[in-house]
Parts: structure tokens; C-alpha cells; sequence
């Protein structure tokens, strides 16, 4: 109690004090100076008072800082500050912002045009901006800009212009996605397997260069036993923003990204618009993937051979909606139950109709030779190139060629903006492709029709609506390849439909989501999938928010039919938990299973199922966890006469920089993230927009989920610090450009608290209002009369300094034995630097 009550009293005396100097001082004062009557003050040593740093507002001294500019809302970390005295003035001071820093405030060219100068040209002068305002804060280490929108380049909440971008930092990345699974059928054996996917990257600058590897371990137990490994780097390629181009320059291999002609893997380079670095009103979408899981199941969600996203799901419904808003093409999605069955099924992408803002113009460039998985160059070298160009202000005009040796395509299109009808594109697309092996060249046109709307008024969304019909002669360049090199087409696609809607039903709680689409070949069977999932929220006796969701698919695939539905109710519990009945339907058996879930905490969640089907009883589990170094999950199932099965899985990252590295969870390998520093204190809690993680012992931590190009920020979860720690800056901000290393530094003071007094070496005592610093030049306490001060962040052994007349003066060390039990005042000898002690001698010489 002593300590709580002695601190109050030393705070709020000096506060108090200054207060009334500054409102009852006879002697004048101004906006910016203020001269304090010492005659009023209840101190020993009327003499002995420092209190410069007080008497002139929003005063610094001239030197130089490093500090955090904040303009308006947003905030560039780290910069470095001069302080000088202005031309008019030479006992004040201001900040100087140089001609470097004036790129980061984004101003409209026009204004820039118009902007002068002091200190040599060397320092904007804020007043040739109307309204602009200058403030810095020192305590907080930062300086706020405060400029008028107008004069602005345009910003949103979550989108600034990019001269707020941040390439990061240099550093090394490895992520990774594991899967294992342990399965044992009753009567065909046991089966393990192994699987992973991620990214081995380097970032350098602008530069991001990576590495994508995948691979897969199984063993079969049994008669026909045996153990099957592949590892596979399936990616080489390097990548960069080009920000005056809001365009993406990539190098090495990839694959085709185009709203014109079909996907296909080579190895060349490719320069495109890039969607993420406009407003988030102008972007497109990702695909989805939904489905119905019978049991607890592994997903993998693959495009020509590449893996593109691995999980373990829990029985019932799955949406994957993380997927990267530049894949496009078709999707094989493979669901892997733990009775063995597999269901495997094709997801078409499509992107909404190629519309483009008036007197706007997107492009996409590409060269190279196409390559197969195993890095060989197959096909003929080739250049591809696309445009969509805004004509007015509702229509748009599209086209593109590929061309190559023996194969070429032209596609040409219009789209219109309908406003209140959505907005509606028709393209059509020829192709030309010569087979040496026959000798004759084929040529086919293929022709599409793409919608999309939402009917805000009734609640509905058309995400795409979409029809297309190819001839049998129309080839892609992938078709094309794969008869050349195999002397077969895998697929010659002839008409496709699909569609996936979204209605909101608010008066009666209801939402529906459908999905469908129909594809025919000219030498395959017909494909099919339709999906649908109506769900309702409503309250029942002492239940509220209760929940009924029903769920069904039909694919046809490959000349095999696979149908499905699922029922699930929820009952949510006082206790913040959930009782759930879920019925599950297919082609071969039926299932009624009760379960129970629960989150312990924000960090980790479980659910258990029992139940019964057709052939017998049946239990399950799964419990996720959100950790500060990876995100696991694990699950165990049994079923009667039939199998039992465990499986677990890992997704992480490790982020290594010359700032410091973590290990972390990551969200997408390879992405972006950001480094946070907490200047050496470990254990703090720090959250973007998921559950919290802790630093590591060297104050180190790394969030994954972090978006290109958006608005970010992450903060320190206050509620949840350590006893001994204090955070004087707790909340940073980022916009990030793609696959960036960011860096961020939080202020926290780590130790215990306690009074003290600090004398000097001659018995006397720095002067009422010095100030105590740490090693980190963070302030931890102001002295009080007769050297008394209340401080923070005391550890054992450390070194601080105690600052008047604008500078460091003199040094206390704690002693090693310090106690935060200590229940009196701590004598702390404070022994005068160098530097001090030579002005001393001079000033005695004189």
C-alpha cells in the first residue's frame, strides 16, 4: 500500500504544481512561451528546478529524433526528425520534414506543385498547405500531420494510396501445412500417410523470391503392402510490385492468370494489373470451395498437380474461402474420408464481367514456354496479351491474343455497367492450332455470356452467372499441348453453365446459398455439381440464437453419381457451448449423430460426436488449437466393425530478419506478415484480427494475417499483460505490399515499480523535474522534491540515466538485489558522466 499511496502523492504534486503555476502565475505567457513564478513553488531548493521542458509549448530542443509520423489517421513508423530554430526565430524550434518524407504524405500533385521551403530548401514550410497543422509529442515519440483530405490522394478506412505502401524489410521464410493421418479398416488393413505443402522464400527490397514444395509419404499395411514418397519443389519464381503501373511484374514459373483464355503452366515472364492495389470497391473475388464432409476429413484442393490448399475438416459442411484471388481455371478438389471413400469433384472459377473504370486501362502481359510439372519446357515460346479498357462511364471494351508457333487465339468482348440491372459482358474467342502429327491446322471459336448483380433491395446477390460454348475444333493452349505431346485431348469442352446465388430472408431469419454448374464434352461425359445450404436462425423455450442448417450436393463426375444432404440443428448453452443433432444422408449409408462443443478459450476449441448408422455405433473428436508458433488441430474416430482413425495437423511458419525473427501460424504460405518488436519483453500478447499470440523470449512476434495493400493495424491486448509490464505504445499500423516482411516496433517498459531517491555525488540533488530514462531512452520517472521519484520498469543490475537542461547529466545502477518487496524509499547514487563533469571543470576554471 505504501507504494500505490507514495506514487500518487509524488505524481500528483509535481502535476498539481505545474497546473497552478501555469494558471495562477502573475507572469505572462503566451500560445507558445510560459514563464513559471519559481517564488510560488513548495520545494527546498527554489534554485535547484529544471523546468525547461515545460516552459515553451510542444517545445523540443533542437537535435535530431526518431519518431513516428502520423498523418491523419495513418501512421509511417521510424522516421528520422530534425529539430531546428526557425529562420524568424532562433530560440525556437520545429520539425523539419524533408523532401524524402513529403513523398509519404500523398499529397495531390497539383498541391505538391505549390509547397516552399526553409532551412535551406531543406524543410517544408506547413503553412504553404492550407489548414495543415504540425504537433510532436516526445513522450510518445511521434509527430502529427494533420492535412486536409482535399489535398489529399484518395483513401479509405482500409486502403491508402501508394505512397503509404511498405516493402518490409529483408529476411528468410519457411512455411508449412503437415497433414498426418492413421486409418485401419477392419478388413483391408491399416494405412498411413503423410502430407505437406508450403513455401521456402527470401525477401530483398521490392523483391520476393520463392519456392513452393509439396510432398506425400504412404504406407499400406497388409497383403499388399508397401510405402510410397514423393517430394516435389513444384515452383520457382521471383515477383515484385511495380506501384506506377499498379501492376505485378512476376518471373520464372507460373501460371497463366487470364480473364480471356484458359490457364496453363510455363516458365517465363509476366507483367499484369494487379486487383489488390485498387480500393477494395474496384477488386474482384476468390473462388470458394463448398462441400459436405461425411466424417472427419482431409481436403485437398488442387490445379494441374499443384497444391494449392491442404486441411483437415470436421464431418459436415466445409466453405474454403481463403483461396488467392488470382487462381483461376478449373480446380480438382479431393475429400478423403476416414472409411477410405474418396469424393473427388471439379470447381470451375470464373471472374465477374471485365469491367473497367471510365478512361481506365488493365492489362495483363505474358512470354515464356509453356512447362510441364517436372520443370521441362514443352510447346512453343509464346507472348499473350490482354486489355480492358473504359470507354464511358458503363461501357468497357476487352480483347487479347495469344500467340505462338503453331498455335494462336483472339478474343475480343464488350461489357456494360446495367447500374440497377448488374452488369452484363459477351466475348467471343477463335483459335488457330496447327498438330504436326496430322499435318492440318484446327480452328474453333468459343463464345460467353457473364452476369453478376446484387439486389441489395431484396437481400440477393447473383456472384456470377455465367454461359459459354466452345466448338469442337476451339482449342486452349493446354488442349492444344496435351494433343500434341500425348497425341490425345484429356478434355474438349463444348457448353458450361453455372451460377452460385445468395438470398437473405431477414424477416423470417433465413439465408440460402446455391451453387450449380453443368459442363459437357465433345468426348467425355457430361459433369454436373449442384450444391445448396439453407440455414435459419430462430430462438426455442430457453434457447436463443438456436440454429437449423440443411445441406446437399449432387455431383456426377466422370460418369459416377455422388449424392448427399445434411442436416444439422444447434443449441447454444448459457455457458457459451453447443449441443448439436446432425443427420447425414449418401449413396451409402445414413448416420444420426448427437454432439457437444465448447471453446476453452479464444485459443483453443473441441468438439465430440457419438451416433449411430446403418452398420453400427460410431465416435468421434476434434479439438483445434490457435498457437502462438502454429495453428494444430487433431482428431480421433471410430466406427463400428468398420474402421478407427487419428489424424493431426500442423500449419505454421518461421520468419528469421535482421530485426529479429518467430516462429508463428500463418494463414497462406508465402503471404504477407509482419514482424512486431516489444523492445526485448517477452510474453506480451499481440492480436491483428484473430486470437491473440505472446512474444517470444526476445520480444519477437509474427502475425500471418496480414492483407496486401489494406489498411492494417495490430495491437497489444492490454487486458492481458504481464503483472510486470506497461505498454506506452500499444497499437501500430501497416499497409503492406504483397509477400512483405514488415516491421513494427511497439513501446513497452518492462520491471518493477518503486520509490526512490537519487542524490548526487556532492549530496545534492538533480534538480524538481528531471527526468529518468532506461537503456531504451523510454521515460520512466520525473524527480520530486529532494531527488524523490517514483519509477517504473526497474530491473535488477540495469543502468539509467537522469536527464536535465535538455540532456543526459548523470547515471543511477540498480542494485542486483533490488526487490519489488522493498517498503521504503531506495537511495540511489547517481554518478555524473563525462561529459558533465569536463563542463563543470570548465565552468570552475572560469
Amino acid at each position: 500500500m505504501f507504494l500505490y499511496s507514495t506514487e500518487s502523492v509524488s505524481r500528483v504534486k509535481i502535476v498539481s504544481i505545474l497546473v497552478f503555476i501555469a494558471l495562477a502565475s502573475p507572469s505572462v505567457y503566451s500560445a507558445d512561451n510560459i514563464q513559471f513564478n519559481m517564488d510560488i513553488l513548495d520545494v527546498n531548493d527554489k534554485k535547484n528546478i529544471d523546468l525547461s521542458r515545460f516552459s515553451r509549448r510542444g517545445y523540443i530542443m533542437p537535435g535530431a529524433y526518431n519518431m513516428d509520423l502520423h498523418i491523419n489517421k495513418n501512421e509511417v513508423p521510424d522516421q528520422p526528425v530534425n529539430f531546428y530554430p526557425p529562420d524568424d526565430d532562433p530560440s525556437g524550434s520545429e520539425a523539419c520534414i524533408t523532401h524524402e518524407q513529403l513523398e509519404l504524405l500523398g499529397l495531390k500533385p497539383e498541391i505538391a506543385e505549390k509547397l516552399t521551403w526553409w532551412h535551406d530548401n531543406q524543410c517544408l514550410n506547413p503553412d504553404s498547405i492550407k489548414g495543415t497543422s504540425v504537433h510532436a509529442d516526445l513522450s510518445e515519440a511521434a509527430l502529427y500531420l494533420s492535412i486536409p483530405q482535399a489535398y489529399l490522394e484518395y483513401s479509405s478506412d482500409d486502403w491508402e494510396p501508394p505512397s503509404h505502401w511498405d516493402n518490409g524489410i529483408p529476411g528468410l521464410l519457411l512455411d508449412y501445412n503437415v497433414n498426418a493421418q492413421s486409418q485401419h479398416q477392419q478388413h483391408s488393413g491399416s494405412n498411413y500417410n503423410v502430407s505437406g505443402n508450403g513455401t521456402l522464400g527470401a525477401n530483398l527490397g521490392a523483391w520476393r523470391f520463392r519456392a513452393n514444395w509439396q510432398a506425400r509419404m504412404e504406407k499400406y499395411s497388409g497383403s499388399k503392402g508397401n510405402t510410397r514418397t514423393n517430394w516435389d519443389w513444384s515452383q520457382y519464381y521471383a515477383y515484385r510490385a511495380i506501384a506506377s503501373l499498379r501492376s505485378k511484374l512476376t518471373l520464372g514459373e507460373n501460371y497463366l492468370n487470364s480473364d480471356l483464355f484458359d490457364s496453363f503452366r510455363f516458365t517465363g515472364v509476366t507483367l499484369a494489373s494487379d486487383d489488390k492495389m485498387l480500393p477494395p470497391n474496384l477488386r474482384g473475388y476468390a473462388p470458394e470451395v463448398v462441400g459436405i464432409a461425411r466424417t472427419n476429413a482431409k481436403v485437398t484442393v488442387s490445379q494441374q498437380g499443384r497444391v494449392l490448399y491442404e486441411t483437415q475438416v470436421a464431418s459436415g459442411p466445409f466453405r474454403i474461402q481463403d483461396l488467392n484471388d488470382a487462381v483461376t481455371g478449373d480446380l480438382m478438389v479431393r475429400v478423403e474420408e476416414e472409411d477410405g471413400s474418396v469424393q473427388e469433384f471439379k470447381v470451375t472459377t470464373a471472374n465477374v464481367p471485365y469491367l473497367t473504370r471510365p478512361g481506365t486501362i488493365r492489362f495483363k502481359i505474358a512470354a515464356g514456354k509453356p512447362s510441364d510439372f517436372e520443370h521441362h519446357s514443352r510447346g512453343p515460346l509464346f507472348g499473350t496479351g490482354e486489355f480492358s479498357w473504359g470507354i464511358s462511364n458503363g461501357w468497357s471494351m476487352y480483347g487479347g491474343a495469344l500467340v505462338g508457333n503453331n498455335y494462336n487465339a483472339l478474343s475480343f468482348g464488350v461489357g456494360r455497367d446495367l447500374m440497377i440491372f448488374g452488369a452484363l459482358a459477351l466475348d467471343a474467342t477463335q483459335s488457330w492450332a496447327h498438330l504436326p502429327q496430322t499435318g492440318g491446322t484446327l480452328k474453333g471459336g468459343s463464345y460467353r455470356l457473364s452476369y453478376s448483380k446484387t439486389f441489395e433491395e431484396i437481400d440477393s446477390q447473383v456472384t456470377f452467372a455465367g454461359y459459354r460454348f466452345s466448338q469442337k475444333d476451339f482449342m486452349s493452349m493446354s488442349e492444344y499441348l496435351d494433343a500434341r505431346y500425348y497425341g490425345t485431348r484429356q478434355q474438349s469442352n463444348k457448353e458450361m453453365y453455372t451460377i452460385t446465388f445468395n438470398k437473405q430472408f431477414r424477416d423470417s431469419g433465413l439465408s440460402a446459398y446455391l451453387n450449380y454448374s453443368h459442363q459437357t464434352y465433345w468426348n467425355r461425359p457430361t459433369t454436373d455439381r449442384y450444391s445448396m445450404t439453407l440455414s435459419r436462425y430462430f430462438d426455442i423455450w430457453k434457447f436463443k440464437n438456436a440454429s437449423a442448417s440443411l445441406s446437399a450436393f449432387r455431383n456426377k463426375y466422370n460418369g459416377r453419381d455422388d449424392n448427399g444432404m445434411y442436416l444439422s440443428l444447434s443449441l447454444p448453452l448459457s455457458t457459451g457451448a453447443s449441443l448439436s443433432y446432425n443427420l447425414s444422408v449418401n449413396g451409402r449409408d445414413t448416420s444420426h449423430t448427437v454432439g457437444y462443443y465448447d471453446r476453452v478459450d479464444e485459443n483453443n476449441s473441441y468438439q465430440l460426436q457419438t451416433g449411430i448408422s446403418r452398420n453400427g455405433g460410431q465416435l468421434s473428436g476434434y479439438y483445434d488449437h490457435e498457437g502462438d508458433i502454429a495453428h494444430l488441430s487433431a482428431n480421433a474416430s471410430y466406427k463400428e466393425s468398420e474402421y478407427s482413425s487419428v489424424g493431426i495437423s500442423a500449419q505454421g511458419g518461421a520468419t528469421i530478419t535482421p530485426k529479429g525473427g518467430a516462429l508463428h501460424p500463418v494463414t497462406t504460405e508465402g503471404a504477407t506478415r509482419l514482424l512486431l518488436d516489444t523492445q526485448g519483453v517477452a510474453d506480451i500478447p499481440v492480436a491483428g484480427y484473430g486470437a491473440a499470440i505472446r512474444t517470444n523470449s526476445w520480444g519477437k512476434a509474427v502475425v500471418g494475417n496480414i492483407s496486401d495493400y489494406y489498411h492494417n493495424q495490430v495491437r497489444i491486448d492490454i487486458n492481458n499483460l504481464p503483472e510486470n509490464a506497461e505498454a506506452t505504445k500499444s497499437v501500430v499500423q501497416a499497409t503492406l505490399t504483397e509477400g512483405a516482411i514488415g516491421y513494427r516496433k511497439f513501446s513497452v517498459i518492462s520491471g518493477m515499480k518503486m520509490m526512490a531517491i537519487i542524490r548526487l555525488g556532492d549530496g545534492s540533488y538533480p534538480p524538481f523535474g528531471s527526468e529518468v530514462f532506461n537503456r531504451r531512452k523510454q521515460q520512466t520517472g520525473i524527480i520530486n522534491d529532494n531527488g524523490s521519484v517514483y519509477i517504473t520498469g526497474v530491473n535488477p543490475g540495469e543502468s539509467m540515466t537522469v536527464n536535465w537542461d535538455g540532456k543526459a547529466q548523470c547515471e543511477v545502477e540498480i542494485p542486483v538485489s533490488v526487490s519489488k518487496y522493498f517498503t521504503q524509499n531506495l537511495l540511489l547514487p547517481c554518478t555524473l558522466l563525462k561529459e558533465t563533469i569536463s563542463l563543470k571543470e570548465n565552468e570552475g576554471e572560469q
